[in-house]
């Protein structure tokens, strides 16, 4: 099984791996590891980029994927069909720029949850993400431009209090003794999960998540609500950007 790195250490910025597995397909070469700091996506964040070097030669890494018990790295070859083998070790690096405008646009997003869940008491229906913006669905009737602006100004009190951002990784049966614990409108955990990975915002949020978030609030930078439209009776969606 991939040991996460991310998970110890969502500010990894560099490791070393072993190739533990190679799937030479038609589409290119993937190799999985003994561990990763590359994140597979999930939970609407995107996968990690970046880079392994194996031999001396270096590849772009161009997807990362979660599939049963290893994380599958994506080689870019340039057409080239190169003999990578089982066993050899790795050096990798993200592509830490965007991975670091990821975990700030990620923690938005749950500042945004937790400030929308506490005031307003509004269930999240959906979201997704790129670096540096993104958007949430939540369970309004309605939204004014002055809610709009009431919550970005929440929003951004909550960041400049520089919470404390912490992670903690439970058994399933304690985490669901947790109220509110999972806050999207549908518990997306599947029944096989024996342990649930916690996100807290301390004295904002908590919740289930898999993802990686930023260590205080304080990093995020300032938030900004830059559109919002209804997507239903009962289903509205916020977009959100950072400033830088």
């Amino acid at each position: 099984m991939t040991k996460l790195l991310y998970y110890d250490d969502a500010y990894l910025q560099e490791f070393e791996a072993q190739i533990v597995d190679v799937d030479a397909s038609e589409n290119g070469p993937r190799v999985a590891l003994d561990q990763t700091a590359f994140y597979p996506g999930g939970g609407g964040q995107p996968n990690d980029q970046g880079w392994l070097t194996i031999n001396g030669q270096r590849y772009d890494v161009s997807s990362v994927k979660k599939e049963g018990r290893h994380i599958w790295h994506k080689l870019s070859t340039n057409g080239g069909e190169p003999s990578i083998p089982n066993g050899a070790a790795v050096h990798g690096q993200l592509d830490w720029a965007r991975r670091y405008k990821l975990m700030r646009t990620h923690t938005a997003m749950h500042i945004l949850c937790g400030v929308v869940w506490r005031d307003y008491e509004a269930s999240v229906t959906g979201g997704n993400m790129d670096p540096g913006q993104s958007r949430m669905d939540f369970e309004f009737a309605s939204l004014t431009r002055e809610l709009i602006g009431e919550i970005e100004a929440k929003c951004n009190a909550e960041i400049a209090a520089a919470h404390d951002i912490r992670t903690q990784i439970l058994p399933r049966a304690e985490a669901f003794q947790i109220p509110d614990l999972i806050r999207t409108k549908i518990n997306l955990l599947p029944a096989g999960i024996t342990e649930v990975r916690t996100v807290e915002i301390v004295g904002l949020d908590l919740q289930a998540d898999g993802g990686t978030h930023v260590g205080n609030t304080r990093e995020v930078g300032a938030m900004q609500v830059v559109d919002y439209k209804s997507k239903g009776a009962i289903n509205k969606r916020i977009y959100i950007e950072l400033a830088d």
